[in-house]
């Protein structure tokens, strides 16, 4: 056999395999906000195997302050491929430049808690095969997404079955001048008891033990470590299970880029029912 036709008949399984190799599937799509009567781009990941036959769970993936709904597969573009090793959607929000997934007691043009939990997550179970209810649905985010995440997280139990934090702000009290926050919640010393209200730190009383499966870490060089700590401390009080870990990193994409391999694994864990 010559040289030549041995190189043709290697080539065309090689054809084939390339044919059959599918990769994760990236849309943008556009919901309405009847709440804040406007448009809003999200990103959805969908798994290689997706087939509308099945239904997926879906984790719900947020940004940090000042980013937005495509810095996740900008930044960290590997994270599609966590869509297909878990098997699962990655719905990425909007958030704007400084939401802090709130919803805003001073501004009714901000009510994102309301739009991803209730708007954003119909859309999604109307358009894609999904489980729809809590046991399929996980929320994490970074920083100002981390805490979007663990706040919507206890404020919609009915919704999400678990939640994580990368990197967040556990309690937005120390930063009353910084990262826009007052825009949402007013200024600080005229309402003080707002800005715990809407903090992670002043919701662990509305959890009880083990109805929410809880993740969350910081990088032992970020300028939040210390109050990561301190909201670990108070789930540890309260009797609450949660997964807390602390890694060397700071505020940083490298940082994220890491730590959400580990998140997924732990939401796949929650999907399969293992923890």
């Amino acid at each position: 056999m010559s040289i030549r036709i041995l190189s043709k008949l290697l080539f065309i399984p090689l054809v084939f395999l390339f044919l059959n190799t599918r990769a994760a599937g990236v849309d943008t799509v556009t919901i309405h906000s009847g709440i804040m009567k406007r448009d809003i781009k999200a990103v959805v990941i969908t798994p290689a195997k997706y087939n509308k036959s099945s239904s997926y769970p879906v984790v719900y993936l947020l940004h940090g302050f000042s980013g937005n709904y495509a810095d996740w597969v900008t930044k960290d573009p590997a994270v599609k491929a966590l869509a297909d090793q878990y098997n699962c959607l990655i719905v990425c929000p909007d958030g704007a430049f400084a939401s802090w997934y709130i919803d805003s007691p001073v501004n009714k043009y901000w009510m994102f808690d309301t739009y991803v939990s209730k708007e954003l997550v119909a859309y999604v179970d109307d358009h894609f095969s999904t489980i729809r209810n809590r046991s399929g649905r996980a929320i994490t985010g970074l920083s100002m997404g981390g805490h979007g995440a663990i706040t919507m997280g206890i404020n919609h139990q009915d919704v999400y079955g678990a939640m994580g934090s990368m990197s967040g702000c556990m309690d937005l009290r120390p930063y009353k001048k910084d990262f826009a926050i007052n825009q949402i919640l007013g200024e600080y010393d005229k309402d003080p008891q707002s800005w715990l209200d809407h903090s992670a730190t002043g919701m662990v009383g509305k959890l009880k033990p083990g109805a929410l499966k809880i993740v969350f870490d910081c990088g032992s060089d970020d300028f939040f470590f210390g109050i990561n700590n301190a909201f670990h401390e108070q789930l540890l009080a309260a009797k609450i299970p949660h997964d807390y870990t602390v890694r060397p990193g700071g505020h940083t994409w490298e940082y994220w880029s890491n730590s959400i391999n580990y998140q997924m694994l732990f939401f796949r864990r929650f999907f399969d029912k293992q923890i």
